[in-house]
């Protein structure tokens, strides 16, 4: 903006300027506006041109000083993009030209008020921009000099659309989410009401009824106004309450827990119950689900609970695995075998991290399992969370799953007997009792040389036994190549040794 046309700006003028980033101007033509200088005649006193012209720069968005006739002589923009744009063609031009149609008047209002010298108002008006979207700018103006000029300011609304454009958007996307889950609680209500089976909801850390369907109240002989609110465990039978304690307690720690057999108090009716825990509100909640049962199922379902209970106190460590070699449920057994402390640690983890030499054992096991279905006395060896290894002897079977094999292991530590152990109905020397007796009278060389031919004889034949002879699999557990294998073959007399070449004892 020039100096010439801000020189004889008057100290009113200058007030306002000042203070049009007020948010608190009283908008009328009689009304006092508290955004003025209480003495501006006397602090603005002798105000230098340029140093207003950077002032309006900095303070406005948008400057225009217009004469008498409403035509703007000069122009001063924050935006360069603006500037660049508009300010070339609006220089010249009738300050009313430069807006949209519906927004003129508001223009001649703003003029007029300023060369009554009319308490400025803020006016907003649209300039249009080329191809581009309307520029919307809040104007106010005031009266200057003896020569009818008017100082006009204006601020960009650009970027409070923008923010209510936002605002608006982030309400309709608020709805349309709303609508979607007021929707999908609707067909929950729905199917929670329409269920035939019995539905109950609890709050798991209270273990209270907070909801229950029209099936669930039909088999406790309630209304479900009058089972809302009640202790879960007070619908059971007195001998099926510590079952219910531990079906609860199950639930907090066991993502899902499956047919628990109860009693009903009212009529002493035998029940299966699955439960299912997830979290609302912060909180933890239980869905669980009751069946009763015929006389035949019941039969089943105990057999069942039955087996369970045994698989779960036997001393010896059971696990069932997929097809994709992770632990699916384990015993109380398994989990002392591997210092583990609750089921859920183990659960979903690969075999691998607790059982078996790296690279081979598993492999071994598993090929075995496929191909007959079962396996017996498989030595490997069994790896703590604390660092410890224990040896351990495998027996194995498969079973079709709804969609691939299951298989169940059964886990027995070997590393606590005593006496002599037995490969192949040959026995096995104890070998710090005899080597030791023979120190003294062997040379240790020689000592050395036959405890070695002895370990390396007794790995071949455990190798050979435990892959039922598959000579590529048993040398690959050992880590020999075939040519070595074979070499050791002949050299102890366990096999003809043929099908590779004879390149010498590479790997002793």
């Amino acid at each position: 903006m020039s100096k010439r046309p801000l020189e004889s700006m008057g100290v009113e003028a200058a007030s306002v300027i000042l203070n049009s980033r007020g948010d608190f101007v009283v908008d009328g033509a009689n009304s006092a506006s508290p955004a003025r200088f209480a003495n501006p005649r006397e602090l603005l006193r002798g105000l230098d041109p340029d140093d207003m012209g950077n002032l309006l720069a900095s303070a406005a968005d948008i400057s225009f000083v217009v004469d008498g006739d409403g035509v703007i002589v000069d122009a001063a923009f924050a935006d360069a993009d603006l500037a660049n744009r508009a300010g070339p063609t609006w220089i010249g031009k009738r300050l009313i030209e430069t807006v949209t149609e519906e927004t003129r008047p508001k223009v001649d209002e703003l003029l007029r008020d300023a060369a009554h010298r009319v308490s400025p108002r803020w006016r907003q008006v649209n300039h249009p921009i080329g191809d581009g979207p309307d520029v919307p700018v809040r104007y106010r103006a005031v009266r200057y000099g003896q020569d009818g000029r008017i100082l006009v300011i204006g601020r960009d609304l650009r970027p409070m659309a923008a923010l209510q454009q936002r605002v608006v958007e982030s309400q309709q996307d608020m709805e349309r989410e709303y609508t979607r889950i007021r929707n999908a609680e609707k067909r929950y209500r729905l199917l929670f009401q329409l269920a035939s089976e019995a539905v109950l909801i609890l709050d798991s850390s209270t273990a209270r009824i907070t909801e229950a369907n029209p099936a669930a109240a039909l088999l406790l002989g309630a209304e479900p106004k009058k089972l809302i609110g009640r202790d879960f465990e007070d619908l059971f039978a007195e001998a099926s309450r510590p079952t219910m304690r531990s079906f609860l307690a199950a639930t907090r720690i066991a993502p899902r827990v499956d047919r628990v057999h109860a009693q009903l108090a009212i009529d002493n009716a035998d029940i299966l119950l699955t439960g299912s825990s997830y979290r609302q509100e912060g909180g933890p909640q239980l869905v669980v689900l009751l069946s009763r049962l015929s006389a035949g199922s019941l039969e089943s379902s105990i057999e069942e609970a039955n087996i369970l209970r045994l698989v779960e106190a036997i001393p010896e460590a059971f696990i069932v695995v997929g097809a994709d070699r992770r632990i699916m449920t384990a015993n109380a057994a398994f989990l002392d075998l591997v210092q583990a402390t609750t089921v859920m640690q183990v659960r979903g983890e690969p075999l691998d991290k607790w059982i078996g030499r790296p690279g081979v054992d598993l492999d071994v096991l598993f090929a075995n399992l496929r191909a007959h279905a079962s396996v017996r006395f498989f030595s490997t060896v069994a790896r703590g969370e604390l660092g410890t290894t224990e040896d351990v002897e495998i027996a194995a079977a498969s079973a079709l799953g709804e969609t691939a094999p299951v298989y169940g292991l059964t886990i027995r530590a070997t590393g606590w007997r005593g006496g002599r152990e037995r490969l192949g109905g040959r026995e096995l020397p104890r070998t710090v009792e005899q080597f030791t007796e023979l120190v003294g009278r062997v040379p240790m060389k020689n000592l050395v040389r036959e405890t070695t031919d002895l370990i390396e004889r007794l790995c071949i034949e455990a190798a050979l036994e435990l892959t039922r002879e598959n000579r590529a699999s048993a040398a690959e557990m050992l880590g020999l190549s075939r040519q070595a294998f074979y070499v050791k073959l002949r050299r102890y007399g366990l096999g003809s040794g043929d099908g590779d070449s004879d390149d010498g004892d590479t790997d002793r």
